[in-house]
């Protein structure tokens, strides 16, 4: 068995992880990025995506998150989320509503929609979907 490393994730409203895992990988702003037992010391930015995790060459756990701050040191792993959902906690019913809500200001371009809100609102909701691995959304 790999060696165990302490993951922990927070976001401000709540402590959503603490579980000793094999491996990490998770969405900064260059690109998903591997964190193992014994990996150097480093602070890195998130970005809108699917944290995975669990044992190394086994199936991984997914969690979305929308940005924050990943921390490694000594063998600890812990992510400040702006917010983070496990992939069993995502109400997907939620999640496609807030999809729909987004495609149909996009589509309206009516003058008094942000586009870019509606945009980052369409962004969110598909990666929550992404992470709950509905079909539709596994594109």
């Amino acid at each position: 068995m790999a060696e165990l490393m302490q993951l922990e994730v927070v976001t401000p409203q709540r402590v959503v992880l603490r579980e000793r895992v094999e491996a990490v990988v998770a969405p900064t702003d260059r690109g998903y990025l591997g964190v193992l037992a014994n990996h150097a010391p480093m602070v890195a930015a998130l970005s809108l995506g699917i944290v995975q995790f669990g044992r190394y060459h086994g199936p991984k756990r997914k969690m979305a998150v929308s940005g924050g701050f990943m921390e490694v040191s000594g063998n600890r792993v812990t992510i400040l989320a702006d917010t983070a959902e496990l992939a069993e906690e995502i109400d997907v019913l939620r999640a496609k509503a807030a999809r729909d809500r987004a495609l149909e200001r996009l589509r309206s371009r009516a003058a008094h929609i942000d586009q870019t809100r509606a945009e980052r609102a369409l962004a969110r909701a598909l990666n929550r979907l992404r992470a709950a691995g509905t079909e539709e959304e596994r594109r």
